[in-house]
This record gives structure tokens, sequence and C-alpha cells, in this order.
């Protein structure tokens, strides 16, 4: 049986040239649509992305400023320690052992003397000149006595810086002054009346030695005021 065509020529529907381009266009603009989309996506994806690390950098940098506040205790504490080591290694690099020298001067005094003042300083001589003369080398300030006191006689005086020259540690001995002030008047222990008044200046060695001990002997003698 062959197939018979009822519809007339006139309904048959035919594609017409301005039918394909507006689809063509529909899909262009659909096109067009999700490329923008894609590329929001990619966008806000990225800002996130961004705003987590931000945070993570944030909250790490909270963490260490933390942790040196912390430690901040610790430093200060070091930083204490630090400086009074070094006051004491100062100190001790300056120290003199004057309550010895005073037992000493005590055993080497001549009979019936005694001493009126002590003026002592670790950094030398006060009347000395605190800056050397032009081409001279400085050097280092070494420990200075002045001792003054009354005396019976002139030869007193003179033994008695002897005696001093064989103390520990001293390396000069100089007579400041040897006088008698008055020919009359009470002697005291603040006035010597009729006796010889003397000033005498002591200065050691600037570098501690080796041993306290003297040269030759493990103690301190005891006609010095020592032990043995």
């Amino acid at each position: 049986m062959r197939a018979v065509n009822l519809l007339p020529d006139d309904r048959r529907v035919r594609p017409t040239g301005a039918s394909g381009k507006g689809a063509y266009l529909v899909c262009g603009v659909l096109a067009v649509l999700l490329a923008m989309v894609a590329a929001y996506v990619l966008t806000s994806n990225t800002v996130t992305e961004r705003k987590n690390e931000a945070a993570a950098a944030g909250a790490e940098a909270d963490r260490l400023e933390a942790e040196a506040a912390a430690q901040a205790n610790y430093t200060d504490f070091a930083d204490i320690a630090r400086q009074r080591l070094t006051s004491v290694t100062g100190v001790a690099a300056t120290r003199f052992d004057w309550e010895r020298l005073m037992r000493e001067v005590s055993r080497v005094m001549p009979e019936g003397s005694w001493l009126q003042a002590t003026d002592a300083s670790v950094s030398g001589d006060p009347s000395a000149l605190a800056v050397p003369p032009a081409g001279a080398a400085p050097t280092a300030a070494a420990p200075y006595a002045s001792l003054v006191g009354c005396t019976p006689r002139q030869s007193d005086v003179a033994q008695l810086m002897v005696r001093l020259r064989q103390l520990h540690r001293v390396e000069d001995v100089k007579l400041n002054e040897s006088a008698q002030e008055t020919l009359e008047g009470e002697t005291t222990v603040d006035n010597c009346g009729t006796l010889y008044k003397f000033d005498v200046g002591v200065s050691f060695t600037a570098t501690e030695p080796a041993r306290e001990a003297p040269r030759g002997s493990e103690g301190v003698p005891a006609s010095l005021g020592g032990g043995s």
C-alpha cells in the first residue's frame, strides 16, 4: 500500500535562514553566561582561599607574638645576669685586701708611733696627674695608700719606710712629709705635739699576683698577722 500525504502543500513547515541564526545566537549567549559563571566561581574560590591564608598567617603571627612575650622575662633575666656578672668581674678585677694591709702595717709600726689617718684607693694616687704627659704611654691604675701619723724620731720614719717596702704587693714607698709640728704642747691621738708627723705614700702592683701569699711562702707570716 502506498502512503498518502493528507496535509496540503501550504501547511508544511520549512526551516528558514532567520530561524537558524536565532538558534546560534541563543547558544552564544548561553556560552557567554556559562563562561561568566565559571569566572565568578573561580574568582570567588580564589578570594576565599586568600582569606583563609590571611587568617592562618594572622593566627601564626599571634602565636609567635605570644611566645615572644612569654620569653621576654627570660631574656630580661639573662640580661640582668650578664650585667651582674660584668659588675662582679669588674669588682673582682680591682679588689684589694685593705684589711690585710692594715694588719701588716700594725706589725711594722715603730714603737711609740701611731696612725692618724689613712687614705686609700684602688685607682691610684688621687694627687697624681689624671692625664699622662704628652708622649707618655698610659699606664694601668695601681692601688695607692697614704699613711699619716706620729712618731717619736725622724729615724723611725726611715725605719717605717724600709719595713713598708717588704709588705705584700708593695711596689714603692715615698715620703711626702716628715716634720716636727711644735716644740711644745700636749701630745694626743689627733695632735702629734712635740713628736714628728709623717705622711708616707705606698704604691702597690697594678695586677693581682697569682698567689696571695708573699713570694717564697705558702702563707702569711705570723709576724704580719698570718696564721703560719
